[in-house]
């Protein structure tokens, strides 16, 4: 403007809006205004002056309803949900660097339940949330396993004699004394499951059955702990915030397997989990003022 002489009050300015209507776009609309705060006048630009391809990129734009939203918001708790459980039973052993009031065979069963839920979905397609939430809880439930180990290998003075997957002593199953033995059982699992799905995946029994044996392994998944709290006769150790999250997790999911109609299995042995979360509860209730057998 200082280059031309010309006043910038006296000029008037345009600027372009998208028009929703009915959650599509239909048009954009001019807004004139002068630097000077004078009114603006607003008029609708006709569709004929508006090339074809400017407004091609909002053609499929639709805005989400919010029955939408709900279900978008639903189904990332379904993935990541299942996770944060967990986080505070992690944190506690790392802090205290004690792993005994944790049962690592709840690792082993949620990894067995989700190895198998993954093999089930090959059979009989459900719910993509569902499938990512196996797979994420698989990795969740190696590295849960991996502090464990590494907590009680530090810690506990061992017996000269190391324990090993490939040693197939059955007496010290999911007590190896390494991480890769703990790796190397999950890999065969998948492989031998794998491979029996592949062989019968047109035999509707057998995906049923593998689909019932997912859930049902984890509806169990708080017998272990339920198991060693029973035979300490004390939570010590165990993290109350874990199974608070459990409870709240396993009652929501139920809720959710019931209203997206999953396959029975699902929402059956969900009910069975959450009968299991409160019994944990009335364990931390009957063993509160007891310490742990050591």
């Amino acid at each position: 403007f200082a280059a031309t002489g010309v006043d910038k009050t006296s000029c008037v300015f345009s600027r372009l809006f998208v028009v929703w209507e009915e959650g599509n776009v239909t048009r954009l609309t001019r807004q004139s205004f002068t630097p000077s705060g004078g009114t603006p006048l607003t008029m609708p630009t006709p569709d004929y002056m508006i090339p074809a391809v400017l407004l091609e990129p909002f053609s499929g734009i639709t805005m989400p309803s919010l029955t939408e939203f709900i279900s978008i918001v639903c189904q990332g708790a379904m993935i990541f949900g299942g996770v944060f459980p967990f986080i505070p039973q992690y944190l506690d052993i790392k802090k205290s660097g004690n792993a005994d009031g944790f049962s690592t065979f709840v690792c082993l069963n949620l990894l067995v339940a989700n190895i198998l839920r993954i093999m089930f979905w090959f059979g009989r397609h459900f719910e993509l949330p569902l499938l990512a939430q196996s797979i994420i809880m698989v990795f969740t439930m190696l590295a849960l396993t991996e502090i464990c180990v590494r907590v009680k290998h530090r810690s506990e003075i061992l017996a000269s004699k190391e324990h090993k997957f490939t040693d197939f002593d059955r007496a010290y199953f999911w007590k190896w004394t390494y991480f890769t033995s703990y790796l190397q059982f999950t890999a065969v699992f998948t492989v031998v499951v794998g491979l029996m799905t592949w062989l019968f995946l047109d035999n509707m029994y057998y995906v049923e059955t593998i689909g019932f044996l997912a859930v049902f392994a984890e509806a169990m998944l708080g017998a272990p702990q339920f198991y060693r709290n029973f035979v300490n006769k004390s939570t010590h150790g165990m993290s109350k915030k874990m199974v608070g999250m459990w409870t709240c997790g396993d009652c929501f999911k139920t809720g959710y397997f019931i209203v997206r109609q999953a396959p029975a299995q699902f929402w059956i042995c969900g009910m069975l989990q959450v009968g299991i979360d409160i019994s944990i509860f009335l364990q931390v209730y009957c063993y509160r003022n007891k310490a742990a057998i050591s």
